[in-house]
């Protein structure tokens, strides 16, 4: 159903998620989850202290996350996944789209999920880069259940990560 919906020829092999989490600007951290065929590939998973920025910038911190990780992938260090999906709307997309276009990956789709109004789940909206149109999918789409699912688990390890390096603080 996913494969359907952001028209790709194939299955996707292998999806990213990134997430940012802070209190306020401080302690932000990105955590970068990975699924594959067979569900969440824990032993991929990554976090990302976020330095050097304007507290509370997401924007920047979302760059920073994926330079940091596009550029070790590249070295080797991992594959490219053929979906990203970046928890956040139009500016974490364009955000994301900088990052992966200054290092030259271009084999990767990218796709923001926001929440919907209220944050209530099922009225989460994708983006796509360089599209002003947004896709909405129904309640009970299993390519919507399944972008949630992956999105709660990014944000579930980026507030884990979170609290650890407040409290170490």
């Amino acid at each position: 159903a996913l494969a359907e919906v952001l028209s790709f020829d194939d299955l996707p092999q292998r999806i990213e998620c990134f997430d940012i989490s802070h209190t306020r600007g401080e302690s932000a951290v990105a955590s970068c989850v990975v699924f594959g065929i067979e569900g969440p590939l824990k032993s991929d998973y990554r976090r990302f202290n976020i330095k050097g920025i304007q507290p509370g910038d997401d924007y920047a911190a979302m760059e920073q996350a994926l330079t940091r990780r596009y550029t070790r992938l590249q070295r080797g260090e991992g594959s490219l996944p053929d979906l990203l999906l970046i928890d956040g709307g139009k500016g974490q997309v364009a955000a994301a789209s900088r990052a992966l276009e200054e290092l030259q990956v271009t084999a990767v789709q990218i796709v923001g999920v926001s929440k919907g109004p209220g944050r209530k789940p099922g009225l989460e909206s994708l983006h796509l880069p360089g599209q002003q149109k947004v896709l909405h999918l129904a309640a009970d789409s299993p390519a919507l259940h399944l972008i949630q699912q992956i999105r709660d688990e990014a944000h579930r390890f980026a507030i884990t990560g979170h609290r650890q390096r407040r409290a170490r603080t």
